[in-house]
C-alpha cells in the first residue's frame, strides 16, 4: 500500500434494534453524532482533516451525499471534500479503505472515514401505477386530464413497497438474505442446534463484554429524541438471560416449513454509526497522534450471490495471499455475523481441504478458533445495521488486539450481491 496507514483512534453509537430508540434519528443524526465525537474524544480540529469518507446503504433521498452532509453539521469546514461508498454490507470497511487509499496516494494526510445506517428510516415506496397517477394528476392541464388516470386505480396500487425489503432481496439469483443462509445450512449439512448454539455463544460473548466494561472505549452515550432525557450507553439487543429454549421455540423465518435459519440465530436489523479517525504513520508522529492500530493489507472477491455468506473464506484467502501471512499468525478475528449458518459454513471451508478444494481452489486456510473469534460477540447479539458494520468490526479488533497484546488481526464479512472482504490489522 506504500505508506504505512495508521488509525489513530475510534468511537460508535450503541447499536440498537430498529424502531426502537433510536427511530427519530437518521442517517444524517447518527453520523453527525459519532463524527462529531470523533473529534472531540481525539482532539483533532476541524480544520486539520483533508477529506470525508463515509458508508451507507440506505441513501437517504433529503441527503444524496450523505458524507457531505454529515461533514458540514459536523463542523467540519466548508473546503474539505466528503463522499459517499456504497458496498452493501461492506460499506463501513469500504470507507476505510478509500480513504487509506486517499492517504496512500498522497491525496490526503488526515481522515475521517465512517460508516451509517438508519435502517428505522429505510423508506416505502409507493407503487408505480400510483405514481404514474399522482405525476399526471400534477401535470395534467384539464381537470379531465388529472382526474381520468385515477379512476384506473385499484386497491393494490395503493400497497406500499418495504424499501427494507426490496433491499434485501438479490434480483440478480433471486433469493433474499436469508435464503441465501437457508441454501449453506442444506449444503453444509448445518443443524438448528449447531446454529442456536452459536447464536447463544454471541449472546453470551457480548453479554459479558457489556457487564465487565470492554465497550466503555468504542461506545458513545448517545441521548435519543424527543426527549433527550435518558442516555442510551449499550447495544440493546444483547439478550442477557438467552437460552437454548427461548431459541428453540422461534419459527424459521425463511423457509417456514423446513427450514433452520431463524431470528435468534441472524443478524438483528439495527440502527447505528461507527467513525475512525486515519493519517499516515509519518503524519502521525509529526503531529504527535497515537495510533491503536495500522492496516497491513486488504482484499474484496467476488462469488456466486445464492451463496454471498461464504465471502469471509474467499476474501480471506487472498488477503493472505496478498501479504505472505499464514492463517495460524492471526491472533484475534472479527467476523460479520449475518447468520450463524453463514459462519459455521465459512469455519468448514477455512478448517476442510475438501471445501477450500471446491470452493476457493486451494488447501484449506486453518481451522478457526473460537477462542479468538468474535471475543465481545458479534451481529447475531450486537446487530447489522449495515453500512455501519464494517467500521465498526475494525474498531472493535483494533481495541481488543490493544488489550491483548494481539500483533495481527482479521476483519472479515460477506456482502450481499455475492462479495466478501477482509482486512489484516497490524497493532505496532
Amino acid at each position: 500500500m506504500g505508506r504505512r496507514i495508521a488509525i489513530i483512534g475510534g468511537i460508535r453509537t450503541p447499536y440498537v434494534k430498529a424502531g426502537t430508540l433510536f427511530s427519530e434519528l437518521s442517517a444524517v443524526d447518527l453520523g453527525r453524532l459519532v463524527v462529531s465525537e470523533l473529534l472531540a474524544r481525539q482532539a483533532v480540529d476541524p480544520h486539520d482533516i483533508h477529506s470525508v469518507v463515509i458508508g451507507n446503504v440506505a441513501q437517504p433521498m433529503n441527503a444524496v451525499n450523505v458524507a457531505r452532509v454529515i461533514s458540514l453539521f459536523s463542523g467540519i469546514p466548508e473546503h474539505v471534500p466528503a463522499f459517499t461508498v456504497h458496498r452493501n454490507c461492506a460499506s463501513g470497511l469500504q470507507a476505510i479503505t478509500s480513504a487509506a487509499q486517499l492517504i496512500a496516494t498522497g491525496k490526503a494526510e488526515v481522515v475521517v472515514a465512517a460508516g451509517v445506517e438508519s435502517m428505522s428510516n429505510i423508506p416505502f415506496f409507493i407503487s408505480k401505477e400510483l405514481q404514474d397517477a399522482i405525476t399526471r394528476f400534477r401535470y395534467g392541464r384539464t381537470w379531465k386530464a388529472k382526474l381520468k388516470p385515477l379512476f384506473g386505480l385499484r386497491p393494490r396500487h395503493f400497497v406500499p413497497k418495504v424499501g427494507l425489503m426490496l433491499g434485501l432481496n438479490d434480483p440478480t439469483c433471486g433469493l433474499n438474505m436469508g435464503q441465501t443462509a437457508e441454501l449453506l445450512a442444506r449444503e453444509f449439512k448445518i443443524s438448528r442446534t449447531a446454529q442456536d448454539e452459536f447464536a447463544l455463544m454471541s449472546h453470551q460473548k457480548a453479554g459479558s463484554a457489556r457487564s465487565e466494561g470492554r465497550f466503555n472505549d468504542e461506545i458513545m452515550p448517545v441521548l435519543p429524541p424527543p426527549r433527550f432525557n435518558d442516555a442510551v450507553t449499550f447495544d440493546n439487543g444483547v439478550r442477557l438471560n438467552q437460552s437454548m429454549e427461548d431459541l428453540s421455540r422461534l419459527k424459521p423465518a425463511f423457509d417456514r416449513k423446513y427450514g433452520t435459519v431463524t431470528p435468534g440465530n441472524s443478524s438483528q436489523i439495527t440502527d447505528g454509526a461507527a467513525a475512525v479517525l486515519m493519517t499516515s504513520e509519518e503524519a502521525a508522529l509529526r503531529r504527535g497522534l497515537e495510533p491503536i492500530g495500522f492496516i497491513k493489507t486488504h482484499a474484496f472477491a467476488g462469488l456466486s450471490p445464492k451463496r454471498m455468506g461464504l465471502g469471509p473464506a474467499y476474501s480471506t484467502s487472498l488477503v493472505l495471499e496478498h501479504s505472505g501471512i499464514d492463517f495460524s499468525e492471526i491472533g484475534l478475528i472479527e467476523m460479520n455475523e449475518a447468520f450463524a449458518a453463514q459462519i459455521i459454513a465459512n469455519e468448514m471451508i477455512f478448517s476442510s481441504d475438501q471445501l477450500s478444494e471446491k470452493f476457493l481452489g486451494r488447501k484449506a486456510l486453518g481451522r478457526i478458533n473460537r477462542e479468538i473469534l468474535n471475543v465481545n460477540g458479534g451481529a447475531i447479539a450486537m446487530g447489522h445495521p449495515v453500512g455501519s458494520s464494517g467500521t465498526r468490526l475494525v474498531l472493535t479488533l483494533l481495541i481488543e488486539m490493544q488489550k491483548r497484546s494481539v500483533d495481527l488481526g482479521l476483519a472479515t464479512l460477506c456482502i450481499g450481491g455475492g462479495q466478501g472482504a477482509a482486512m489484516i490489522l497490524e497493532r505496532k
